[in-house]
């Protein structure tokens, strides 16, 4: 059994090469001082955040010595290419191939791998 209070997303599974990726709250204000109208940061074309959960990757075709699948016994294994990008990365990502999804009302990009600019990690902080 589960303990409350648990985190809400170990239910959720990130499929292919997608990242879950929670953005930064983006200052309401330029840095002369100037405050932004709400919903400016939002359309912007390149977000950031943090990436809570990696999908497996890219799945890759199983190389089999009989191409008679008709035969039977079809066991095979899927195995992917790893993504790039860990938990805890900070992706840099155009927010154009993102779809914004709201979970637990908490707002979260699902993000292609192929979408993400740049990955900053910190290696100290693990």
């Amino acid at each position: 059994m589960k303990q409350p209070g648990k985190d809400k997303l170990d239910k959720l599974i990130v499929v292919g090469d997608r990242l879950l990726i929670k953005p930064l709250t983006a200052s309401k204000k330029t840095r002369g001082g100037l405050f932004l109208p709400p919903g400016y940061n939002e359309k912007e074309e390149i977000q950031s955040g943090y990436v809570l959960k990696t999908g497996p990757g890219y799945a890759i075709p199983a190389v089999s010595e009989e191409d008679e699948t008709w035969k039977g016994g079809n066991n095979e294994t899927v195995r992917y290419i790893p993504l790039q990008a860990k938990v805890g990365d900070l992706a840099v990502f155009i927010q154009k191939g993102a779809i914004e999804i709201v979970y637990n009302d908490e707002k979260y990009y699902v993000v292609p791998q192929y979408s993400v600019l740049l990955l900053e990690r910190d290696e100290d902080a693990f």
